[in-house]
């Protein structure tokens, strides 16, 4: 079942086009991840989820009903540009943030300091929220996000800014929320961090939806038949042995250990490489080239600028 399903979205906002007829699908107890460069549209398409502005034509479905301002409080979401009220002391706006959500304040008080130990920053509860690094606010401003337990989980950019054992510390909650059933969509440019967690995926480019779909499935459909060998042996040998089966791409050698990528050609199959060149070296090594998410972001934005071809994946 979808949490989430967009239809035929479009917005507009004088004479220019944000969203051009995009349609989303997003599981429900899924990482879906809103990939874009910047003026893309994401950040349109998160205004119109939470209701901060509306489509001028389109449909928003929330597990099946029209989005509503009743689905507001199954709804978390942190902003990229983020803002806490300096003067204001920790506990006393997180306090605030999650009684705006609906949360009675005991209940509301209970979890925030349970939060507060698992993210080693109770010691702050009291401090004014100016006393706090930029990394330690973010902490709190997550904190706020997740606390009343939303279905349905945004998160712009929700890395930037924290190093790398929080943000790993930030992965690892966002997995656990996963695991207890909430969804989560969010918008980032860091590709890693999509290929780790993500499930699925869509790529808005230029107003709009260019690809979409599983993470897996769409790493494999652009898959270019590029292998990497590494062996031992002459690598004049090698290169006789490839004949128009394959090409050589790049290699580079130390003595006689050599590491090489190949492209396969026409029909030739791995096994098909492979007979050819074990009479000549040994191998040490065989693994397939798929490209990653950051190469096929670049592949597909690219190939929207005027005179590049797109491909849509989406099935």
């Amino acid at each position: 079942m979808n949490i989430l399903t967009a239809k035929n979205i479009v917005k507009r906002y004088a004479s220019h086009t944000a969203l051009n007829d995009v349609s989303l699908e997003i599981p429900s107890q899924s990482i879906f991840g809103l990939l874009g460069p910047n003026g893309a549209g994401k950040t349109s398409l998160i205004r119109i989820i939470n209701q901060i502005t509306g489509p001028d034509s389109g449909e928003v479905f929330f597990e099946g009903e029209k989005l509503s301002p009743k689905h507001i409080g199954q709804i978390g979401y942190l902003p990229e540009e983020r803002g806490l009220y300096k003067k204001m002391e920790v506990g006393e706006q997180a306090l605030y943030l999650a009684q705006l959500k609906g949360m009675p304040k005991a209940e509301a008080k209970k979890k925030l300091k349970a939060w507060f130990e698992k993210f080693e920053i109770d010691a702050w509860w009291n401090k004014k929220v100016e006393e706090l690094s930029k990394g330690m606010q973010q902490k709190v401003q997550f904190i706020v996000t997740v606390l009343h337990e939303p279905k349905l989980l945004i998160l712009d950019e929700p890395f930037s800014g924290f190093d790398p054992i929080n943000a790993n510390l930030i992965k690892n909650e966002i997995l656990n929320l996963k695991k207890q059933g909430s969804t989560i969509l969010f918008s980032t440019h860091n590709m890693g961090s999509v290929e780790e967690l993500c499930d699925n995926i869509a790529l808005i480019n230029k107003s709009k939806k260019i690809l979409d779909g599983p993470v897996k499935d769409i790493r494999k459909q652009f898959r270019s038949n590029v292998y990497e060998i590494e062996f031992t042996g002459n690598m004049m040998g090698f290169t006789n042995a490839l004949w128009t089966g394959a090409e050589l791409i790049e290699h580079n050698c130390e003595d006689r250990l050599c590491k090489a990528r190949v492209k396969l050609l026409g029909k030739t199959t791995s096994n098909d490489f492979l007979q050819s060149v074990i009479p000549v070296v040994e191998i040490h090594s065989f693994n397939e080239i798929i490209p990653s998410m950051n190469d096929i972001f670049i592949a597909q934005v690219n190939a929207e600028a005027p005179g590049g071809v797109s491909k849509n994946f989406t099935e």
